[in-house]
């Protein structure tokens, strides 16, 4: 909950719809559809993705967003609830379908003073189609007193979800925001606030408008839109990530989407703030730092924001290039490098699956998996899985030690030692899955429970694939390997829980990676804490191997439920509540 905030605050992005006065809506499907799987990891509620207006000549498709187009690139994407915008006099009705044909949620009607009887009435028509709608005012500081009080009665009066205020110049200050929203409460209707940053005050004034007790705020990515742009949405997911504990929001996601197409698109279109100065601010230190990373162009944008925390930890005083380079050749980060792959052997992989037939693909066709590694968030955030294993009825994987937390469908194991360790720990209800790799006399010496192969070829592999059901290699860790046979048995969605990763400021300085003790691999110290670095970058690189996997077979991406320093794919709203 915000400070004199709401604790049901919800976000809209409007990227493409407002960013797209810059590049007259000509974004790729490609982006948008990303934009929108991120930003919903992100903790956003709503995506304004374009207009509904009448297609005019030389203008992207944005402008008119059809519903076919929406239907190709969300029809099997979970998540945020989608938006489009139109202004009045520019929207035919009957293009507007019933809501129910329909995967749009909220239709935001744009009018100036002169224009708000019209735009209630549109807003009615839409409503009566089953969508929610909002009434946005343009150029709030136009109204005077008078004005605005003349409108309370029909605004109140109305079916409306939102009154929307828009700072459509740049113009506002703190002080104004609060007298704005004080005269927009006596119609009882949830406010939103859209504001712009001509002033350099876009998230000062939303701060302002949370603190006031705003329903809904807007931003874009990276601040895009015309001139100074608007309130960059990462800045307010970071700011209510680290101040509130919030565990609804992931700035990672948004900053993985600048790092990849927004800072491209910045240096060819030209707006706003710029991404070094925003993070250095988030970390409290010098901006050099990020810059430095960011020059060398070989450092992820997950990583530079690791170090950041890491230099914000030794209160550093002005820029020192010592530290920085000490931080990188400690092994917590590495620089991205082409790895040289050989492909696998085609013979190899069918001697394979005559061998061990791969018997439960397709066998959950269509059934949400959920994936449970071992670290100390499985325990941490136990009563979290169990409403989430109870609200989501999926298929649950778990593998070597689970300490008993949770009682899968299916344990795993691919290393000999953890299974030798932990097979003992196996509940007989479970059905045991095992690694290829494995012979059936070493298998019987420890266990008599029926066992089902897990078939793949036992090579170390950065490359992903998946044919005739087999994966292509060892994926390096059973939980990553877990996540391939979740695919192989027609998972619909994949979901891990206990996949907290090894890069975190905390680890770093007190190497505690485990919430048990093993014999075979206790606590290292720190002189060898460079493997668990080592390793931790090749389950992140292998995750996202299989992330596109996920998404060229026209799957969701993965999504890690618990806390995790593997940020891109961590997608908290499905157990943690706002």
């Amino acid at each position: 909950m915000t400070p004199a905030g709401k604790p049901n605050l919800e976000i809209l992005d409007c990227t493409i719809r407002d960013g797209g006065y810059l590049n007259n809506w000509d974004f790729d499907k490609k982006i948008v559809k990303e934009l929108y799987r991120n930003l919903s990891r992100a903790g956003v509620d709503y995506i304004e993705i374009g207009f509904r207006h009448v297609q005019g000549k030389d203008v992207g498709i944005w402008v008119s967003t059809p519903e076919e187009l929406i239907h190709e690139l969300f029809k099997d994407v979970s998540g945020a609830g989608i938006g489009l915008l139109v202004d009045l006099g520019k929207v035919d009705l009957k293009r507007i379908p019933q809501a129910k044909d329909s995967l749009v949620k909220l239709y935001r009607v744009a009018c100036h003073k002169d224009q708000v009887p019209q735009g209630i009435q549109l807003c009615e028509a839409i409503k009566a189609k089953g969508y929610k709608v909002s009434l946005q005012l343009m150029g709030i500081g136009t109204y005077t007193p008078e004005e605005m009080s003349s409108l309370n009665k029909p605004l109140a009066e109305s079916s409306l979800d939102y009154i929307y205020f828009a700072d459509s110049y740049g113009s506002l200050f703190p002080d104004d925001i609060r007298k704005y929203l004080a005269w927009l409460k006596p119609t009882h209707k949830k406010i939103g606030f859209h504001s712009h940053n001509n002033l350099q005050l876009a998230f000062a004034n939303t701060l302002e408008a949370i603190a006031n007790g705003i329903d809904l705020v807007d931003g874009t990515v990276y601040g895009m839109g015309r001139g100074a742009g608007n309130l960059p949405l990462e800045v307010l997911i970071i700011y209510l990530e680290k101040n509130l504990q919030n565990k609804k929001y992931n700035s990672m996601p948004i900053l993985d989407l600048i790092d990849r197409y927004f800072l491209k698109m910045h240096d060819r279109l030209k707006w706003g703030y710029n991404l070094p100065y925003m993070l250095s601010a988030t970390s409290e230190i010098h901006p050099d730092y990020v810059k430095y990373m960011l020059d060398k162009y070989q450092y992820t944008i997950d990583d530079v924001v690791k170090v950041c925390e890491i230099v914000k930890g030794t209160a550093p005083i002005g820029f020192t290039k010592k530290l920085v380079d000490e931080v990188i050749e400690s092994g917590f980060i590495s620089p991205q490098k082409k790895r040289r792959e050989s492909t696998y052997d085609v013979h190899e992989l069918k001697d394979l699956v005559k061998k061990n037939p791969v018997r439960y693909q397709n066998r959950h066709k269509d059934r949400d998996f959920l994936i449970l590694a071992n670290g100390p968030s499985l325990k941490e955030h136990k009563n979290e899985i169990d409403e989430f294993i109870q609200s989501y009825n999926p298929v649950v994987m778990g593998s070597n030690y689970l300490g008993g937390l949770l009682k899968p469908h299916y344990h795993a194991f691919s290393n000999k030692k953890r299974f030798m360790q932990y097979i003992d720990q196996v509940y007989p209800e479970s059905q045991l899955l095992l690694s290829t790799s494995f012979d059936e006399d070493f298998i019987r010496d420890y266990t008599d429970l029926p066992y089902e192969w897990l078939v793949h070829l036992n090579r170390i592999s950065s490359q992903f694939d998946i044919v005739d059901g087999a994966v292509t290699s060892t994926c390096r860790t059973i939980s990553l390997l877990s996540v391939a046979a979740a695919i192989v048995m027609g998972a619909k969605r994949i979901f891990i829980a206990g996949m907290d990763g090894y890069k975190s400021k905390e680890n770093f300085l007190t190497n505690k990676v485990h919430f048990y003790e093993e014999a075979t691999e206790s606590r290292r110290e720190k002189k060898d804490f460079r493997a668990y670095l080592e390793l931790h970058n090749w389950n992140d690189l292998l995750l996202h191997k299989i992330n596109e996997y996920l998404l060229g077979h026209n799957k969701e991406g993965v999504h890690i439920i618990t806390p995790t320093s593997h940020k891109h794919f961590y997608s908290s709203r499905y157990i943690f509540k706002a």
